[in-house]
């Protein structure tokens, strides 16, 4: 049985964390954690989720539970992720991390420890995005030096703080990355003006920001007379949030590294 702590779990994506820890038989609630100083310290987290008592109250600290849990789930911000990152490699824990926004410098900082702890760090946990990012490298190893724009559409709710999405950047990633090129180099995320013509080799972005949207992504293949389009529409948190609970099971029994959701679904092979 492995031993979940979620990290913000009053926060919505922290509430849908508890529900699907709490639908999984292999996995047991061990803790959960609010903001330093929060009020809710003490409330029980399954009244926080609406599922009444569960008998594990909120602390507002890691160390404040560092004896009850084996992985860390966290979908928080970069600063606060890279703290809790930290703790858990001084205290032998495994994390799961769903994170976007992060710069560069963040992610060179949370590679560091890929040797001191296990870690899935993903930028959606989705089963279905995931076997999206595979079923776009073969698209674009078979369509993208052909004479096919590549153009990827996000679509998320009005509060969503980082664009393009984590999902978004991590598809033309892949898609670059298929291809021999550099997405810093061929990713245009902006068309304003008199910006003239697509080149051969862009990989264009486009960012609707919307109502209460979970998460919509499409790729574009188009040439003259044919489009094709792949799309993964999200109309749950529930999907990332299982997904994560699925990476905690299964980073519980790795060594030290830092993993992606394509290991997780055995994918990469």
């Amino acid at each position: 049985m492995t031993r979940i702590a979620i990290v913000g779990v009053a926060g919505r994506m922290g509430r849908t964390l508890v529900h699907a820890v709490a639908q999984n038989a292999e996995t047991t609630l061990a803790a959960g954690i609010v903001a330093p100083g929060s009020s809710l310290a003490g409330a029980d987290i399954g009244e926080l989720a609406g599922l009444g008592k569960k008998g594990v109250t909120a602390v507002d600290s890691p160390a404040a539970c560092v004896d009850d849990f084996d992985v860390l789930i966290d979908f928080t911000t970069p600063a606060v992720t890279l703290e809790n990152l930290a703790f858990c490699a001084e205290h032998g824990k495994r994390i799961v991390i769903g994170t976007t926004g992060m710069s560069d410098a963040e992610i060179e900082t949370l590679d560091g420890y890929r040797e001191r702890l296990p870690m899935v760090f993903a930028p959606n946990m989705s089963v279905g995005v995931n076997l999206t990012l595979k079923l776009l490298e073969t698209a674009a190893k078979a369509l993208g030096d052909e004479g096919y724009d590549i153009e990827v559409i996000e679509s998320h709710h009005r509060h969503k703080v980082d664009a393009p999405s984590g999902t978004a950047l991590r598809m033309g990633e892949v898609m670059a990355d298929a291809l021999g090129r550099n997405l810093k180099e061929h990713g245009v995320f902006e068309r304003v003006g008199q910006c003239g013509p697509r080149s051969d080799k862009e990989i264009g972005f486009a960012t609707v920001r919307a109502g209460d949207i979970v998460g919509e992504h499409t790729v574009m293949f188009a040439t003259e007379g044919e489009r094709i389009e792949i799309t993964h529409k999200a109309s749950s948190r529930m999907t990332f949030a299982r997904g994560a609970v699925r990476a905690a099971r299964w980073v519980a029994g790795q060594p030290n590294g830092r993993y992606g959701m394509q290991d997780v679904l055995d994918l990469d092979t």
